[in-house]
């Protein structure tokens, strides 16, 4: 099937990214569902805050981001260095996601949140020192009487 050829790019690749979803990735779930256990309630992209944060622990004003590596930048001077299709494209769309991130996280912290960014790949790796670290803000919420 032939696609207009609004973009460079080939039925493989576009098969490839018909697959992303934004919302509720494996490690996004994995962590979830550890904190569920745990007895953490939260909500799941929580579009009243800035970002619309993966979850957000209300309670304790906790908003945790699980960031895709592609998506968000992760070691992105060199990785944009290899981009090869669509390069303008994706440098503009990456670098306002990073912008975006960045205003977002601002204005959270201005309203008292703790913010928590994971890369969704050490999310999937090191679920357990994820999990802690969220814990741990909770502790210190605790500790401060919030409530």
């Amino acid at each position: 099937m032939k696609h207009p050829k609004k973009y460079d790019t080939d039925n493989k690749t576009r098969k490839r990214m018909s697959h992303v979803h934004l919302k509720r990735g494996t490690a996004e779930n994995i962590i979830a569902i550890r904190l569920w256990h745990r007895g953490i309630r939260y909500r799941r992209n929580y579009k009243a805050l800035p970002g619309s944060p993966d979850i957000a622990i209300t309670k304790y004003k906790i908003a945790i981001f699980i960031d895709g590596e592609f998506w968000h930048g992760y070691n992105w001077q060199d990785k944009k260095k290899k981009l090869k299709r669509n390069r303008n494209y994706w440098i503009k769309k990456i670098e306002e996601n990073m912008t975006r991130d960045r205003l977002n996280d601002k204005l959270l912290e201005n309203d008292g949140w703790y913010i928590v960014h994971f890369w969704e790949k050490m999310a999937l790796k090191n679920t357990d020192y994820c999990i802690e670290l969220i814990m741990y803000y909770i502790k210190n919420r605790k500790s401060e009487n919030f409530q």
